[in-house]
C-alpha cells in the first residue's frame, strides 16, 4: 500500500513549479546591466543575439539555484568568501562590455546570426551573472521559501526547473519585443542606444567597485 496519495504528490508538484516559475520570472524582470546587454544587442544584431545574452543568465541562475536548492554548504561558503574577488571580476568584465559596446560598429542582421558571436554572448553573459556572489543569497531564500510554504517533501528539481524556465520566458518575451521594434529605429538612433548603454553598463562597473572596496574598508 503506498505511503502517499499519488494524485496530491502531483498537485504539489504541480504547485511549487507554478510558485518557482514566478520567481524566476521576478527575479529576471529587474532592469540590470543582463537586461540592458539584451536590450542592445537584439537591437544592434538581432534576435538571437539577444535571446542568447538573457539565455546565458537563465542558465547561471539556474546553477546558482541548484546549489541554494541542494544546499550544498562548503560551494555557498566559498562564494560568500569570495564574493569581493567575484564582485571586482564581474566589474572589470562589465567595463570590457561596455568599451566594446562603446566602440562596436552596427551590425546588419545577416552579420549578428554567427554561431561565433551567439555562442560568446552567451558564454560571457553565464560568467556576468555568476560574478554576483550575492545572487546565490537571494536563491538560498527563495527556495526556503518555496519549501515553508507547502505542507509535504518538495523536490529540487521542480524548483530549479521552474525557476530556470521562469527566467527563461522573460528573456525570450523581452528578446522578442525588442525584434519586433528593431526595424522601426533609423541608424542614428540606434547609434544613441547603443552609446547610452554603454555609458550606464560603465556606471554599473563603477557602482559594483566602490561597493566592493566599501566592504574592504
Amino acid at each position: 500500500m503506498p505511503s502517499a496519495d499519488p494524485y496530491a504528490a502531483r498537485m504539489l508538484d504541480v504547485v511549487v513549479f507554478l510558485k518557482a516559475l514566478v520567481v524566476g520570472l521576478s527575479i529576471a524582470a529587474p532592469v540590470g546591466p543582463i537586461g540592458l546587454l539584451t536590450i542592445q544587442r537584439t537591437l544592434d544584431r538581432g534576435f538571437r543575439m539577444g535571446l542568447a545574452t538573457g539565455l546565458g543568465a537563465a542558465v547561471a541562475d539556474g546553477l546558482y539555484g541548484t546549489v541554494g536548492a541542494l544546499g550544498i554548504t562548503w560551494l555557498i561558503s566559498a562564494l560568500t568568501a569570495a564574493r569581493i574577488p567575484l564582485a571586482l571580476g564581474g566589474a572589470a568584465l562589465l567595463l570590457v562590455l561596455a568599451w566594446r559596446t562603446w566602440r562596436a560598429p552596427l551590425s546588419s542582421t545577416a552579420a549578428s546570426t554567427n554561431a561565433t558571436g551567439v555562442w560568446t554572448a552567451f558564454g560571457t553573459t553565464i560568467l556576468l551573472t555568476l560574478a554576483n556572489p550575492a545572487t546565490i543569497v537571494s536563491f538560498i531564500a527563495v527556495f526556503g521559501a518555496l519549501a515553508a510554504g507547502v505542507s509535504g517533501p518538495v523536490s529540487p528539481a521542480t524548483m530549479i526547473v521552474g525557476v530556470f524556465l521562469g527566467s527563461a520566458a522573460w528573456w525570450l518575451f523581452l528578446a522578442t519585443s525588442i525584434s519586433l521594434t528593431r526595424h522601426r529605429l533609423d541608424d542614428a538612433w540606434r547609434r544613441r542606444i547603443t552609446v547610452g548603454s554603454a555609458l550606464v553598463l560603465a556606471g554599473f562597473a563603477v557602482w559594483q567597485i566602490v561597493v566592493a572596496v566599501t566592504a574592504l574598508l
